[in-house]
């Protein structure tokens, strides 16, 4: 609330202003970034990264179809073809073994979205994009303070694109940012951002005029957003630390129910530190779900699913092609189910939650 006031007094709350700075000015110096841009969303800078890669009609984009509408849109508004692989039953991730099958002449990116804030086996697809020099893309909405091997997500990639939606562990309300890996990205990145006008080297006085040079939309936030996102960057470690905790305490009340029910809990690769940005469970197939999902419903309480599949979508079947067989991709996403967990959910409330499953189970 100080610092939105702050804001707000200064009478300077658009874009790039003092809050819009610390923020990025943070995650440079914590996250090793080179450039860390704050946009509107994270389908902004999903937007802008499918710009930088200079995707265009006729490329192709591998990705997993378990994943939000964004991560592909962002590719398709540039005229690209989305291929989908299966992913991984353990992590909901895409299936790295699959994505060079998938590669063909007009390949010209892999999408790696790091479901539920657990990371996808990024040396391998670091390397096949090598290989066959493809961009690679984190779509990491969901894994601010994540890591891989010790390296924050976001970061592994030539771009790596956070959310700070509502709905996301660290927020903003609305807003997202644009984590560039590779310096020859810096300036045009800027650019775009700024819709499509050079007026960031205005502001910092590298040139007297600026005007129009490229392509570009307006995705700069608000200060007072940056504002409310600073004053949760300064006390990050506490709030990590708090949705751990209500993490470990579903993980650790549930972990019997494994052995003596249909019931799976999250699996996490020793390689990924995630960041308990969501508590899934699996039931044995969707009829269990819709039962599980009636009974919390008679007991208050809310849990939820996603996502359906992009390509059993509309717009899916328009834009897309699957390559391979779907044998994971549907039949794992008709078993998942998140539970409960927000900053400020009591102890008391997870073992409610915890004490029902074991009742419907039983």
């Amino acid at each position: 609330m100080k610092y939105a006031e702050e804001s707000i007094a200064s009478r300077m709350i658009s874009g790039d202003r003092a809050f819009t700075k610390k923020c990025s000015e943070w995650f440079e110096k914590n996250f090793f970034i080179p450039r860390f841009l704050l946009t509107t969303s994270c389908t902004h800078a999903l937007e802008m990264a499918a710009i930088l890669c200079k995707i265009t009609d006729g490329d192709e984009v591998i990705m997993s179809s378990y994943t939000f509408v964004s991560t592909a849109n962002a590719f398709v508004m540039r005229g690209a073809k989305i291929v989908f692989v299966d992913i991984r039953p353990d992590t909901m991730n895409i299936d790295e073994n699959l994505i060079e099958a998938a590669i063909t002449e007009k390949t010209k990116a892999i999408v790696a979205m790091h479901y539920a804030g657990v990371a996808c086996e990024m040396e391998k697809i670091l390397a096949i994009a090598k290989k066959h020099d493809l961009f690679v893309i984190e779509d990491a909405a969901q894994a601010v303070m994540a890591k891989y091997r010790g390296k924050h997500l976001g970061t592994l990639g030539e771009f790596g694109c956070y959310s700070f939606h509502e709905t996301k562990n660290y927020t903003m309300g609305e807003g997202g940012a644009l984590l560039i890996q590779d310096k020859r990205f810096i300036e045009r990145a800027e650019i775009i951002r700024e819709k499509g006008t050079d007026r960031s080297k205005f502001f910092r006085g590298e040139i007297d005029k600026y005007g129009w040079t490229d392509i570009g939309s307006s995705y700069l936030p608000s200060d007072i957003n940056a504002a409310y996102l600073f004053g949760q960057l300064e006390e990050i470690e506490k709030l990590f630390n708090e949705r751990m905790s209500y993490w470990k305490r579903y993980q650790n009340n549930l972990r019997s129910l494994q052995s003596t029910s249909t019931l799976e809990l999250a699996d996490i690769p020793d390689e990924c530190e995630h960041n308990a940005h969501m508590f899934y469970i699996k039931t044995a197939d969707l009829d269990e779900r819709a039962s599980l999902i009636n009974f919390f419903k008679k007991n208050e309480i809310c849990a939820v699913f996603h996502y359906i599949p992009l390509h059993d979508s509309l717009a899916g079947k328009k834009f897309s092609k699957f390559c391979g067989q779907d044998i994971y991709t549907t039949k794992e996403s008709e078993r998942l189910l998140r539970l409960p967990l927000y900053h400020g959910i009591t102890n008391d409330e997870i073992d409610f939650v915890c004490d029902k499953i074991k009742e419907f189970y039983s």
